[in-house]
C-alpha cells in the first residue's frame, strides 16, 4: 500500500502512487496537498444547474461537460492539479494522461463558496490561465454575480459582471445560460 512521501510536498509520480482518497476532495498547489470541506447545497444546485442547462445544447460525442471531481493538472513541475466545479471541452481537444486531463478546458465555472479566500482565488485564477483556459464564469451564489473572465495576454480579464442576461460562452456560441436560470431559489 502507498504512503504519503516523508516531503511536505509530492512530486507528479509520487502522488500517481498514493491511494484514491474517495471521502475528501483533494487539490494539489505547489506540491502540497489541500484538503477541501465539501460544497454546501446552494453551492452544488448552482453547478447542477448550470451543467442542466449547458448539456442540452451541446453535442455529446463533441463535447464533455464535467462536475464530479477530476484532477486537471495545470503542472506537473511543482504538481498542481485544481478540480474545478464545472468544466466543458471539446472532446477533441482533451488530452488525458494517467487518469488525469492535461489540458486547457474551454470553459470553467467557480461558484464561489463563503471559506475562499481572495488569495486561493488569485492561485486558481493563475493556474487556469498558466493552463490557457480561454473563458472563467466566476459565481457568488450569494450575491447572485456572474463575473466573465477572459484570457488576454497570459491574464484573466473581467469581461462582464452580471446580475441578469444571458451567458454565451466564447467557444460555444450556441450555447444561452439564463443567468436566472442557475439560482437554487
Amino acid at each position: 500500500m502507498a504512503s504519503l512521501p516523508n516531503t511536505k510536498t509530492v512530486t507528479y509520480e509520487e502522488w500517481l502512487r498514493m491511494p484514491e482518497v474517495t471521502d475528501a476532495i483533494e487539490e494539489v498547489v505547489n506540491g502540497e496537498i489541500r484538503i477541501m470541506p465539501s460544497p454546501n447545497l446552494r453551492h452544488a444546485k448552482v453547478v447542477q444547474r448550470t451543467y442542466n442547462l449547458i448539456r442540452p445544447q451541446v453535442g455529446m460525442r463533441e463535447v464533455e461537460i464535467f462536475t464530479t471531481h477530476f484532477d486537471l493538472i495545470t503542472r506537473r513541475q511543482p504538481l498542481t492539479a485544481r478540480i474545478p466545479d464545472l468544466a466543458v471541452f471539446w472532446t477533441d481537444t482533451m488530452v488525458e494522461q494517467d487518469g488525469r486531463v492535461h489540458s486547457a478546458p474551454q470553459l470553467i465555472v467557480e461558484v464561489l463558496s463563503p471559506a475562499n479566500t481572495r488569495r486561493e482565488r488569485e492561485e486558481k485564477l493563475a493556474d487556469y490561465a498558466r493552463l490557457g483556459v480561454p473563458e472563467v464564469w466566476v459565481v457568488a451564489s450569494q450575491e447572485r454575480t456572474v463575473e466573465v473572465l477572459y484570457l488576454e495576454d497570459g491574464q484573466f480579464r473581467r469581461h462582464a459582471l452580471l446580475t441578469e442576461g444571458v451567458l454565451t460562452p466564447k467557444h460555444f456560441p450556441g450555447v444561452h445560460v439564463p443567468i436566472s436560470e442557475i439560482w437554487p431559489d
